[in-house]
């Protein structure tokens, strides 16, 4: 009889596991597989896809522009990537060192806000914070002399204010997942290390970071892969400018489908995105992975 019900309760759990499933299939996989085949074909919405081969691979390669992009989108991300994670890991460390458990949640959650808002709303704030005649950072820096500068319409300053930005609102998650790890790490480890006369810069390089090794490579990979995609802050604040200066692969893969029309190059070049990810991704865990044994 047990047996029967355990063969009944498996079954409901593979049903129940359908429909997730199903989305799934139908608003990824089916996307991502029509993207693979676009990238082999001449389409225009309405028409018929002509097969055309490697051609759009080739095109997309041979393109000024998306070298350019791929170049300005590796720099945002070599830049964002390190300067967030340093700045969450001190920011979690001094959040989970207060003493009382209720700052730490308001702490946590103030750092949190700016995930859970649309990014396009934060792209206004910034906008009005970057303006040349009334924003908040201009005004600021004219009671020391300096400015106005022109944040977003400067091609040499756009890019680093897109970056600026990125770095200051993207500590929430990490924030979250940081001091939760902080917290698995048992209370005995850094016992034993006051008793040896470590202080609390060693405890931290020899036993908080050491620990926090897997986390800080699930967070690496994951602030590459969405730097890499990085989309709304370039659409809403400078439109891929001024002179392409602020124009990333996805920015391009946008304009290519959906002003030019070229679904072909732009399927291609998201292919070409997504198999440079997947190579970046193995690369990063293979150099950071490691057994972390408490």
């Amino acid at each position: 009889m047990s047996l029967t019900r355990t063969i009944f309760k498996e079954r409901w759990a593979y049903l129940f596991l359908l429909l997730p499933l199903l989305l799934f299939a139908v608003f990824n996989m089916l996307p991502m597989a029509a993207t693979i085949l676009l990238g082999f074909a001449d389409y225009f919405p309405g028409g018929q896809p002509v097969w055309t081969g490697l051609e759009n691979y080739a095109y997309a390669l041979s393109d000024d522009l998306f070298w350019k992009a791929l170049g300005i989108t590796v720099l945002y991300t070599g830049g964002v990537v390190p300067a967030s994670l340093l700045i969450s890991l001190f920011l979690a460390y001094v959040i989970f060192g207060l003493k009382y458990a209720w700052a730490q949640v308001i702490f946590k959650s103030a750092f949190y806000l700016p995930v859970v808002t649309s990014g396009a709303i934060l792209s206004l704030v910034w906008l009005w914070l970057f303006n040349p005649a009334r924003g908040l950072l201009n005004y600021m820096l004219s009671f020391a002399g300096l400015g106005p500068y022109l944040w977003t319409s400067d091609p040499q300053m756009a890019l680093p204010s897109l970056m600026f930005m990125a770095i200051m609102g993207g500590h929430g998650a990490a924030i979250v997942l940081l001091t939760a790890a902080m917290g698995g790490i048992p209370a005995s480890y850094y016992e034993a290390a006051r008793l040896d006369g470590a202080g609390p810069w060693r405890q931290y390089w020899k036993i908080t970071l050491p620990l926090l090794r897997p986390t800080v490579l699930y967070l690496i990979v994951t602030s590459t892969i969405a730097s890499f995609q990085v989309f709304t802050q370039v659409l809403m604040m400078t439109g891929g400018g001024p002179d392409y200066a602020t124009t990333t692969l996805v920015y391009l893969i946008y304009t290519d489908a959906f002003e030019y029309f070229d679904f072909g190059k732009a399927s291609a070049e998201a292919t070409l995105l997504s198999l440079s990810l997947a190579g970046i991704a193995v690369l990063q865990y293979k150099w950071l992975a490691s057994d972390v044994e408490y």
